[in-house]
């Protein structure tokens, strides 16, 4: 029997709570009760301390009292619900449900967690499941899941379901949605899988991709896969290269193959597609080696045209789609990124080995193409040359375009042997 931890604030959302865990139980499953409620002390009080609120009647005793979830970061429940600050309590129960949930999991006693809330109940919520290995079910029922829940989820794989209506009390909406929420994630939990999900795993490599790269990263792929690696491809937009590196930091990864490097030019540039300043430092963190190349590091990427600042409203605009403008980069914004990229590549350990396509980095910089422009290109070579490592980094430069077949082939090849070399 599997065991689905339930957290929650049961101070205020007690009758809810004890509902889903008797939807949860009649499924099947055993129940573990965490409370993550911030003013009504569910732990066993110090003798000084008084709970500011009474618990509500009909709320479920917890297995885990929210004196414990504060604990577990090192805070103390009787001065948090004194100090009457939602916000800081809020933040230090969140903490703590950050270091709880994956030690209850490593410890066996927990196969996946749901919760429900509004946007205070979320983020302490998720909090704790952010933390938690990927596959692991976490489900979140939210007021917050029909906006950007990007502050929530981050990298990981949690489920966020509309409430609908408030977590507010039982009604008929409520008691379908929770009914749901249970039965989805119950689900999850007893899902065996197939026949194949149960083969012998395959080494993983991580690869980065862009519309105007697919040429050469599903070529790369096909190379790959066919030397006996399963490749996941990430989508360079922003979430794809945040998640793509805190993969690597956990070790999940035999290699990496970061030809899509794009996201960089949304972070200098300040377009709506960047990963953050510390791309490109996952692999060389955890010594995992990787071919590393210059994907459509020729665009910023905005929104419908009217999204372009008006400061660049006169540069080298591309209409890709209704909803995408793309900016061509310029030299000195390119000097900029290779100056970013090198910095960070430097940073690392591991082999890393940085490929140049010197006909063009995208389908939209190749001759006749309308970002065609040997001049911009040169500035970011000629950087990463200057600036990468030549202790540790080898800088290869080839006379192809990044989507000639070759580049791909060469590419996974030499990926390929890091990776066996390092074995």
């Amino acid at each position: 029997m599997k065991t689905l931890a339930i957290a929650g604030t049961f101070d205020t959302k007690g009758a809810e709570f004890l509902y889903v865990q008797q939807c949860a139980e009649r499924l099947g499953a055993r129940t573990l009760l965490i409370d993550t409620g911030v003013f009504a002390d569910t732990g066993t009080p110090s003798p000084a301390a008084s709970s500011p609120v009474p618990e509500r009647t009909g709320s479920p005793t917890p297995d885990i009292s929210n004196r414990d979830v504060a604990a577990a970061a090192g805070h103390d429940i009787d001065l948090i619900a004194a100090a009457h600050d939602r916000a800081a309590a809020t933040a230090a129960l969140s903490e703590g449900m950050a270091k709880l949930l994956p030690r209850l999991y490593a410890q066996g006693r927990l196969d996946g967690v749901l919760s429900l809330g509004g946007s205070g109940g979320t983020a302490i919520a998720t909090a704790g499941m952010r933390e938690l290995p990927l596959g692991v079910p976490k489900f979140m029922v939210s007021t917050m899941a029909a906006g950007d829940v990007a502050r929530y989820v981050g990298t990981s794989d949690i489920v966020m379901m509309p409430s609908i209506v408030d977590v507010a009390g039982l009604n008929k909406i409520s008691r379908t949605i929770y009914r749901n929420a249970v039965a989805a994630v119950v689900g999850m939990l007893n899902a065996d899988g197939t026949a194949e999900d149960h083969e012998q795993d395959r080494p993983l490599v991580a690869a980065t991709m862009f519309g105007v790269t697919t040429p050469c990263v599903m070529a790369a792929k096909e190379r790959l896969e066919e030397a006996g690696y399963e490749v996941l491809v990430f989508h360079a937009t922003g979430t794809g290269g945040r998640t793509m590196e805190s993969l690597i930091d956990s070790g999940a990864f035999a290699g990496v193959l970061d030809l899509t490097t794009t996201e960089w030019c949304d972070e200098v540039v300040g377009g709506i597609l960047a990963a953050g300043p510390d791309r490109c430092t996952a692999a060389g963190r955890a010594g995992t080696p990787q071919v590393v190349s210059v994907g459509a590091l020729d665009m910023v990427n905005y929104g419908p045209p009217d999204s372009v600042p008006t400061k660049f409203r006169e540069r080298n605009l591309y209409r890709h789609n209704p909803s995408v403008t793309l900016m061509r980069t310029t030299p000195e914004e390119l000097r900029e990124i290779g100056t970013r990229i090198a910095a960070n590549l430097n940073k690392g350990g591991g082999k890393t080995i940085v490929l140049l396509p010197l006909q063009g980095v995208s389908a939209l910089d190749a001759e006749g193409e309308a970002f065609w422009d040997q001049q911009a290109d040169a500035a970011l070579f000629t950087t990463l040359r200057q600036q990468l490592d030549p202790t540790r980094i080898e800088v290869r430069e080839l006379d192809l375009h990044i989507n000639d077949e070759n580049f791909a082939r060469i590419a996974a090849d030499t990926l390929i042997r890091l990776m066996r070399a390092a074995d």
